[in-house]
């Protein structure tokens, strides 16, 4: 069926977009494949387009990343938020092809934006990073890296210090992409934020998804560190794109998106192993939110997130 093919195309032209942008950001990756499937669909009023649309969502988000966290909280936030627009769009021309023309031009210019956001991110966080500092981070995140590395640019001393990370022990990549930066880094087990947590002067992470309540779904251990910061009064903040706003509301560090969710534990020598993959931090364990609509306390993403909406 024509759907079928169609649906199918969305996920190979994500694919060979996410291949040629190796730093690129998944919610950009996902707006240009849907941008691309109204270009050559055959659909001829908006009823079939929006049809089309939600298959291809649904395919989107049952895709697997080999050896990645999941990324179904991104890509169903990029195209919650496109097919918004495309309902907007459709109420505001009437015509069609007019209306899918501007869906085009919209798409091209949502990625666009997208994609210059981690830059104006790295900028709304500069001032957050002076000399002397001890930055504590945990796990990988490029809007991260790109906020670290910008600052070091502008000429800010500071030194980092990274959670392995484990699972992934994805803070060999951060320890290793910050050094390229000249950026002086040390690492610490996930287990000694606590021992360490008076040295540091600021914690900052990424977020897989930023929630209605101003919370975070992030790589487990997240909401670790954000306890042990709190009880020190160690400002936690959180790099973000906005295309991460998600409209989630969870209610306990367990109340998680289905792919989010705990796994049934591996089996090593006769002894279950547990292995969530994220966690939730709740608003009030975030200083601010360092986004590319501004620096944002937790309590301002509802009304960002209407803004975006609505």
């Amino acid at each position: 069926s024509a759907t079928m093919a169609e649906e199918a195309e969305v996920v190979r032209n994500f694919k060979e977009w996410m291949e040629k942008n190796e730093k690129g950001a998944i919610a950009v990756a996902a707006i240009h494949a849907l941008t691309t499937m109204i270009k050559t669909s055959g659909a001829s009023t908006i009823m079939e387009l929006e049809i089309l649309l939600k298959a291809a969502q649904e395919q989107l988000q049952e895709m697997k990343f080999e050896g990645q966290r999941s990324k179904v909280i991104q890509l169903t936030a990029a195209c919650e938020l496109f097919a918004r627009h495309v309902t907007r769009t459709a109420l505001d021309i009437g015509d069609f092809e007019a209306c899918k023309q501007r869906l085009i031009e919209r798409g091209m210019r949502f990625a666009e934006q997208a994609d210059v956001s981690r830059a104006v991110i790295a900028e709304n966080a500069r001032p957050f990073v002076r000399d002397g500092m001890a930055i504590l981070v945990h796990g990988y995140s490029n809007v991260v890296c790109g906020c670290l590395q910008h600052a070091a640019k502008s000429g800010v001393r500071f030194k980092v210090i990274v959670t392995q990370g484990q699972p992934e022990c994805d803070g060999f990549k951060t320890a290793s992409t910050l050094q390229e930066a000249g950026i002086p880094v040390e690492m610490i087990l996930d287990t000694a934020v606590g021992y360490v947590i008076q040295e540091v002067d600021m914690v900052l992470t990424g977020a897989a998804g930023v929630c209605e309540s101003g919370g975070i779904i992030n790589k487990i251990g997240t909401f670790q560190v954000a306890a042990i910061a709190k009880e020190a009064k160690k400002p936690f903040c959180v790099a973000s794109e906005s295309y991460k706003f998600c409209r989630l509301y969870p209610l306990s560090p367990t109340d998680l998106p289905d792919a989010e969710k705990e796994q049934p534990p591996r089996v090593e020598q006769g002894i279950k192993i547990r292995q969530p993959p994220s966690d939730f931090t709740p608003p009030s364990h975030i200083t601010l939110l360092l986004t590319d609509i501004g620096v944002l306390t937790p309590s301002a993403v509802s009304d960002e997130l209407i803004k975006l909406y609505y």
